[in-house]
């Protein structure tokens, strides 16, 4: 892009501003301004002119926020500008984006700090916490989820109708797919898209046997690039195993039935790994007396990597509460009630635990209604929550670098990173935190 000079003269609700096209250019081709300029980035001139007055029939305290914004890359608020009105006249000017940038930066573990705590309006404790891809979440309270947009303003619930909400997966901004129990002596329950801008169920992703539907319970749930819904499903009679839809159209396209002896129904988590094409499945205790951990191949219906505790003499110091694949060691890691990290290598057919203790540092210090640990990978960091807080690992051997604590609300129950946010939620006084990184100093 050339340097641009032309200067461009605005009347925003009867005030004048005055600035380049230069300036008005890194609003970007999809912003008002965009439409401003020709293929090749230069002003369209009107009448010949290099200067013309726009009229703007908007508020012109954010449009000079939002100019300075262009022109610095830094975001004030001066205190006579309420946010939620500049983030409306952001996204009237296609500048949201731009807004969200400037109010925290790329994602980085170490680097986080706590910006807010939101505290719930539904009776109880949360259950489950789910980052969205712009900086929102929802959060599962019972059989309600409770859906959240980047500015932490609350939409209309979705409401299943008193069944146990058990996992939600964003499909996109718009949408999120929710797993719930089945209610005995009704065909309900399973696995359902919504709206997060209002809450409507869209359609029902079902399950059918022998070309028979059925009613099941929702599990864990994933997705992959290919637009495929996996879950783990726990039907009346044979439908146990992993149900696989298009997320576009709702179609069930496969189903994997759980091995004797083994577990897949009522999996505690799925991970879909994207370099070898398989999909990670772990039921953990308390859910199941033993762990089941496998790869699940489904080009050729197989379980090409497995792992139980079974046989093996267990305490809770070698317990697993949680696993994550890590395709880049290949490997999988697991956390035990102490949060000792555990690595078992998926290049051998059959995995065992090489444990990494430092449950000497954390023996003593439970609280009294402790939390199981949850594990988290994101751009080559390892996250595990524990109590009140949540470590971070880094490089190679896994280094703790960093810690994250918020002590109000209790021990965190489960947390999720998505948008460039970490959101923590607390077991106790439906609370939960928003972690964001500090946007980088404008040189």
């Amino acid at each position: 892009m050339g340097v641009q000079k032309d200067r461009v003269r605005f009347n925003v609700g009867g005030r004048v501003f005055e600035t380049t096209a230069t300036t008005l250019a890194n609003a970007g081709r999809n912003s008002l301004f965009g439409a401003m300029f020709d293929d090749n980035w230069d002003l369209q001139s009107h009448a010949g002119t290099t200067t013309t007055e726009h009229f703007i029939d908007r508020n012109p305290d954010c449009f000079a926020v939002l100019l300075d914004l262009l022109r610095t890359g830094e975001l004030h608020i001066p205190s006579n500008v309420p946010e939620k009105l500049l983030y409306r006249e952001a996204l009237f000017y296609g500048l949201l984006d731009h807004v969200r940038a400037a109010k925290w930066g790329s994602f980085d573990g170490n680097m986080l700090r706590l910006a807010r705590s939101v505290r719930g309006l539904a009776p109880g404790d949360g259950t489950a916490i789910r980052a969205g891809p712009d900086g929102g979440c929802c959060v599962a309270h019972g059989s309600m989820v409770h859906v959240y947009d980047w500015m932490m303003e609350e939409h209309p619930p979705i409401s299943l109708d008193y069944q146990r909400v058990n996992d939600a997966i964003w499909v996109d901004s718009d949408n999120v797919v929710i797993s719930a129990c089945e209610r005995l002596g009704r065909d309900e329950g399973g696995i359902g898209l919504f709206s997060s801008l209002t809450g409507e169920l869209r359609y029902k992703f079902r399950v059918t046997h022998e070309n028979q539907a059925k009613s099941y319970t929702g599990g864990a749930l994933s997705f992959n690039s290919d637009y495929k819904l996996f879950s783990s499903c726990k039907g009346r009679s044979n439908e146990y195993g992993i149900g696989v839809w298009d997320q576009v159209t709702g179609k069930q396209v496969d189903f994997f039935y759980e091995p004797t002896g083994w577990s897949l129904g009522e999996a505690d988590k799925l991970q879909w790994l994207h370099g070898t094409n398989c999909l990670l499945v772990a039921t953990l205790f308390p859910r199941k007396d033993n762990c089941y951990i496998s790869l699940l191949d489904f080009r050729d219906k197989s379980m090409v990597w497995l792992w139980s505790d079974i046989g093996a003499p267990l305490t809770d110091e070698r317990r697993v509460r949680d696993a994550i694949a890590m395709e880049e060691t290949r490997s999988v890691c697991v956390v035990n009630e102490y949060e000792d990290l555990g690595f078992m290598d998926l290049r051998r057919s059959v995995g065992s635990v090489r444990w990494s203790s430092r449950s000497r540092l954390m023996k003593g210090k439970m609280v009294d209604e402790p939390c199981y640990p949850k594990l988290a990978l994101h751009e080559g960091q390892l996250f595990s929550s524990m109590n009140d807080s949540i470590s971070v690992f880094s490089g190679p051997d896994w280094v703790l670098t960093s810690r994250l604590r918020n002590s109000y609300g209790g021990s965190i129950c489960d947390f999720s990173i998505g948008g460039d946010r970490l959101f923590s939620l607390h077991s106790e006084e439906n609370v939960f935190d928003v972690w964001e990184t500090r946007p980088s100093p404008v040189m």
